[in-house]
């Protein structure tokens, strides 16, 4: 298994320069991305679904969530009847699914790889997974149906022509494929945040095990804890936070908790100014 290519960061401005590499288009003579971003907190945390961290025999268990969910939300939540429409609703009210969930936005990743501020003793990490690539390594029937409509990545009503359910999925090749799609826009959390989805053909290999052994299909960027903070302040500036991302009023108050946090000089200072603890009356 190949190393998946990383580079760790020593500026604000070099982050700038990875996050929109290979972003420049020379036939529209446009910057257009052909990048899935997602942002995590902890460099060593794997690219694990949901249904991963379930645990126990969930690989057996993924049809079971899947018809029940159907069962019982049916006629409340999804327009089309398709699996593409019912695991992406499912994925979004916090079932356990075989979906990553990931953002055209970098600002969007930088955001999640920095919201912790419990973890801002680690260093944080940005995935950058160029879906192209990885539709390469579609199998051929898969690559057609993107071609035909002249698209980069499916939809899911795209995808729900072409795989009907995840027995199909994984009958379509021997060795496992990864597909991103782009769900329906039930929530403006959704449409907020940019996102999209990843499915890998088996829900038992995590999507950094695929990327490992197709070389060129994605990498880490590293952010030091060292400069988190700056980031973080950056990011916030930019107005990508959790009061724009998570429209309503919890959203607000998770920005204004995290917001409004005193930053490690802060604390220093106050522990300073502290007296000994025999002192106090």
């Amino acid at each position: 298994m190949s190393a998946i290519d990383t580079v760790v960061i020593e500026s604000w401005n070099h982050l700038q320069e990875e996050l929109f590499a290979d972003s420049w288009n020379e036939k529209i003579g446009r910057f257009r991305s052909h990048h899935a971003f997602r942002g995590l907190s902890d460099a060593g945390y794997p690219l694990a679904t949901t249904l991963m961290r379930l645990g126990g025999r969930y690989a057996e268990l993924e049809r079971h969530l899947v018809r029940n969910f159907r069962k019982y939300a049916h006629g409340s939540v999804v327009e089309q009847d398709s699996l593409w429409n019912w695991v992406s609703v499912a994925q979004h009210y916090g079932l356990p699914t075989r979906l990553l969930d990931w953002t055209n936005s970098p600002y969007v990743a930088l955001h999640f790889a920095t919201a912790n501020v419990t973890r801002f003793d680690r260093d944080g990490v940005v995935w950058v997974v160029d879906y192209t690539h990885v539709h390469q390594q579609l199998p051929k029937p898969l690559r057609a149906a993107l071609d035909r409509e002249g698209a980069s990545i499916f939809t899911g009503e795209m995808l729900a022509r072409e795989i009907r359910s995840f027995e199909e999925m994984a009958a379509f090749a021997p060795e496992p494929f990864t597909v991103f799609f782009e769900p329906p826009s039930i929530d403006p959390r959704i449409y907020q945040q940019y996102a999209f989805f990843s499915v890998v053909s088996d829900n038992q290999i995590a999507i950094d095990d695929w990327l490992a052994q197709h070389p060129g299909s994605g990498r880490k960027i590293i952010i030091p804890a060292r400069l988190k903070w700056e980031v973080r302040d950056k990011v916030d500036l930019a107005n990508i936070n959790e009061r724009t991302l998570f429209p309503g009023l919890e959203g607000l108050c998770s920005w204004l908790r995290r917001y409004y946090s005193p930053s490690p000089k802060l604390l220093a200072e106050d522990a300073q100014l502290e007296p000994p603890a025999d002192s106090k009356h």
